[in-house]
């Protein structure tokens, strides 16, 4: 066998070495668990709102973060009132999103939502529900 030959053998066996060890890393890293998501009722009694202005935020941020929504009209919101189960939907559901928008909590989104008002939330609002309805300092 000639010097190259033997060179060749040599770079193939530690391309195969190399391969197997990326292979061999592969099944030692334990497979990622799947996250489950957390309820909307879950999500809201662990941001403990105090009223229905606070729970209407509070399911407008979850419409947002956790179920995906570019924005949520009044029938979302109704929804997740019903969903929840943290109590009623308050009877001017439109109110409520007023009041979290005078805060600065909320905007009123540029597009209609199946042809009814929609919202999103400010980046204000949504640290008010992060920080549990406490403003920062």
């Amino acid at each position: 066998m000639s010097e190259n030959e033997i060179a060749e053998i040599k770079k193939k066996m530690e391309e195969h070495e190399e391969r197997i060890l990326r292979l061999e890393k592969l099944f030692q890293d334990k497979p990622e668990t799947p996250k489950k998501k957390i309820s909307i009722n879950e999500f809201i009694l662990s941001k403990k709102p105090n009223n229905d202005i606070q729970k209407t935020l509070a399911i407008g941020y979850y419409c947002e973060k956790h179920d995906g929504l570019s924005s949520f009209n009044a029938k979302d919101l109704k929804s997740g009132f019903k969903a929840s189960k943290v109590g009623k939907s308050p009877p001017n559901i439109n109110y409520t999103a007023i009041m979290n928008i005078k805060k600065g909590h909320m905007t009123e989104a540029k597009e209609k939502k199946d042809n009814f008002k929609a919202w999103v939330l400010t980046e204000t609002g949504e640290k008010y529900v992060e920080n549990g309805f406490k403003s920062e300092e």
